[in-house]
């Protein structure tokens, strides 16, 4: 089965909202081996819509379309769809008792232009939507099915979920078809390297497909196995993760949707251990987002952000002939740092980061991008120097993960390499 998704929206096109809906889509679709041929983003504007769906209907099996519909005037799906189909709008008494349930429990007056809402073309089912009041609309013509739903992602996404997908699997042929992911989540390599580091994919994957997806913080690995015998999928993807994970697996930190500072919560309280931080360059990002995570109070005991040199020099009791000497973004204050903070604060460990973000501060020996992160505890005290590029914001995001992830290295004894 062939697809189609066309998104709706002036404000997609502009750049003023990100159009997740389509990959959200896009990924409930591809677990049904319906293949998504083609996603486009249109305006609100009729004669757009009535071609895209024209377009679509030529080369798909499905077209699925979202926004457009709502109770203001540029919400336009619905008259255009009304006229593809040369289907006239009739009111829907589900849809407008659902409508009215709906304003009842906000303790609201339901209004003309509402009532509205509950018109669709005859030619349609309407698709409930618990969370709105823009009904979904569902319709068949010959082996083709449209439908088309609210823009709006919480709505959207439920109406899918409850019944969408559940319809397409009454009808599509191949619904016993199992397709079964995992992600493995990278950091500290880029994709080229981790790619050449797993060597033959032929003999690793046997059949099965993987997908390299960078970010700023790394590179997720996605495994994708499908077949009838759901059973025998989950020990083949088990057998194709451990077959990675023994070529690259001390760069893997996590799987699916998993942060890295949640792995980090968990290897800290599993060990009894606490924690203090010291930061410069990254502002308190680090600190941040390590209190992000529920439980962090059991393990993270308190941060600086020692911006100055003074306060490197106060409150952390670096040495200021080091800063003189070396300079402040350097492995030895970076060392000095991670030393000290543990030292006032009585953690078990000490992590610590400095360096230049930019796009000034740099010289010919110390480029813009340069950081140090130092990391010490009763045994060992010791510090990594990494380099990024010149985008102030991408460097602190960048520095952040590679502090956590050297902490997450030290932890579980893993050398930190590039």
């Amino acid at each position: 089965m062939k697809s189609v998704i066309i998104t709706i929206g002036d404000e997609i096109l502009i750049g003023q909202t990100i159009n997740t809906n389509a990959a959200f889509i896009g990924e409930k679709l591809s677990v049904l081996s319906i293949d998504v041929i083609r996603t486009v983003v249109i305006g609100d504007e009729q004669e757009s819509i009535l071609n895209e769906i024209e377009a679509a209907e030529k080369i798909a099996d499905l077209i699925i379309l979202t926004g457009g519909l709502g109770p203001t005037h540029d919400d336009v799906t619905k008259a255009a769809i009304s006229k593809y189909f040369d289907s006239e709008l009739v009111l829907n008494s589900t849809v407008l008792t659902n409508i009215q349930d709906l304003f009842d429990k906000r303790g609201r007056k339901i209004t003309k232009i509402n009532e509205q809402q509950a018109y669709i073309p005859e030619v349609a089912l309407p698709i409930h939507n618990p969370r709105g009041t823009a009904p979904g609309m569902w319709i068949n013509r010959g082996n083709k099915i449209f439908v088309s739903l609210p823009g709006v992602p919480a709505e959207m996404r439920g109406m899918i979920d409850e019944y969408v997908i559940p319809k397409i699997k009454e009808l599509i042929p191949n619904s016993n078809i199992n397709v079964l992911r995992k992600n493995l989540l990278t950091t500290g390599i880029p994709e080229s390297y981790l790619f050449e580091k797993l060597g033959d994919l032929t003999e690793l994957l046997d059949s099965a497909k993987l997908a390299f997806l960078p970010s700023k913080y790394g590179v997720k690995m996605r495994i994708t196995v499908s077949g009838a015998d759901s059973s025998s999928l989950s020990d083949k993807i088990s057998e194709i993760e451990q077959k990675i994970r023994t070529r690259v697996g001390r760069f893997i930190y996590g799987k699916d949707g998993e942060l890295l500072e949640n792995v980090i919560a968990r290897l800290m309280i599993d060990r009894g251990l606490t924690l203090a931080v010291a930061e410069s360059c990254t502002g308190g990002l680090v600190s941040h987002r390590i209190t992000n995570v529920n439980g962090s109070s059991q393990f993270f005991e308190r941060a600086f952000v020692t911006y100055s040199n003074g306060s490197k020099v106060e409150h952390l009791s670096v040495d200021e002939n080091y800063i003189n000497k070396y300079g402040a973004v350097s492995i030895e204050v970076a060392r000095q740092m991670a030393e000290g903070v543990r030292a006032v604060s009585g953690t078990d460990i000490g992590l610590a980061i400095t360096g230049i973000m930019g796009p000034t501060g740099g010289t010919e020996n110390k480029p813009v991008g340069t950081v140090f992160i130092g990391v010490c505890d009763e045994k060992v005290c010791t510090a990594k120097e990494v380099k990024f590029g010149d985008e102030r914001v991408l460097n602190k995001e960048r520095t952040s993960q590679v502090a956590l992830d050297i902490l997450r290295r030290h932890l579980l004894g893993i050398p930190y390499d590039e």
